[in-house]
């Protein structure tokens, strides 16, 4: 913008000073004309009727500059305002940058940007009662859980994970037994975030494709709810035997690492839960 006001100022100093030459060129040219008219005339005996007539010319040449430079300072003026104020502005382009983020992009036939807003929603559920320290239920199984977070049921008291649900999932999975000072509950060697394209893992509870035992530790979990689910070592090296255990992808090489390391010691994993979608 600062360009563009320099740049006009520029153009009105350009424009004045080609008004001055414009009105020199003409006033030689009346010189010019009164030489001729003096010239044609200098035979007539009538010198007051000379002197009229030199008169009326030098007065009609006055008037014409005058307007003429009036005229035209006038009309350059508003050519050079003109330009500084209907100049586009470079800041966003009349764009408003908030509405990217509803923006429907082309091919993007998955819903990954309706499937982010989504996510980010389902972290906004929050109350002090989820703050208090509660301990971990333990079920028949050995398998036990913390709730953090009830989620959505006063608002859909009738829809939780059950038998037969089709969930989505965002989850992190600690190994108890790699546990430091920074991080009590173990080291991550998996996480939705990392190690999948999306943030969530999705499956049918009961299809067999996730462990028996974290789905036991997620039955009655609502919508935005968040539970940590400690699968005793046994029940962890069941669930390895069978292909059931959710894998680091190849890039996270700690996470690797620790997922070999687990299996020479104890196995217990802490599942950290929050349902998205449930069906």
């Amino acid at each position: 913008m600062v360009s563009y006001v320099y740049a006009s100022l520029l153009s009105i100093f350009l424009i004045s000073s080609s008004a001055d030459a414009f009105i020199a060129t003409n006033s030689l040219n009346k010189a010019q004309h009164r030489t001729t008219f003096s010239y044609l005339h200098q035979t007539s005996n009538s010198n007051q009727h000379d002197e009229s007539i030199n008169n009326e010319i030098s007065n009609a040449y006055v008037r014409s500059s005058s307007t003429t430079r009036k005229n035209f300072l006038a009309s350059s003026l508003g050519m050079a305002v003109s330009t500084l104020l209907l100049s586009p502005s470079a800041a966003n382009a009349g764009l408003d940058p908030s509405l990217l983020k509803t923006y429907q992009v082309e091919g993007d036939t998955n819903g990954a940007a309706a499937r982010i807003k989504q996510l980010e929603e389902n972290t906004k559920t929050t109350r002090p009662e989820d703050a208090i320290d509660k301990p971990f239920e333990e079920l028949p199984s050995g398998v036990s859980y913390r709730e953090y977070r009830e989620g959505d049921v006063d608002k859909s008291p009738d829809v939780f994970v059950q038998n037969g649900s089709k969930v989505a999932v965002e989850m992190s999975i600690r190994c108890k037994s790699f546990a430091t000072a920074d991080q009590p509950g173990g080291l991550k060697y998996f996480s939705t975030k990392d190690d999948t394209e999306f943030n969530e893992l999705a499956w049918t509870v009961g299809d067999g494709s996730m462990s028996p035992a974290l789905e036991e530790g997620m039955l009655g979990m609502h919508k935005k709810g968040l539970r940590r689910i400690e699968v005793p070592s046994t029940l962890v090296f069941a669930a390895r035997k069978d292909g059931q255990l959710p894998l680091p992808k190849d890039t996270n090489k700690d996470g690797k690492r620790r997922f070999e390391n687990l299996f020479k010691t104890d196995a217990t994993l802490l599942f950290e839960v929050l349902v998205t979608r449930i069906k």
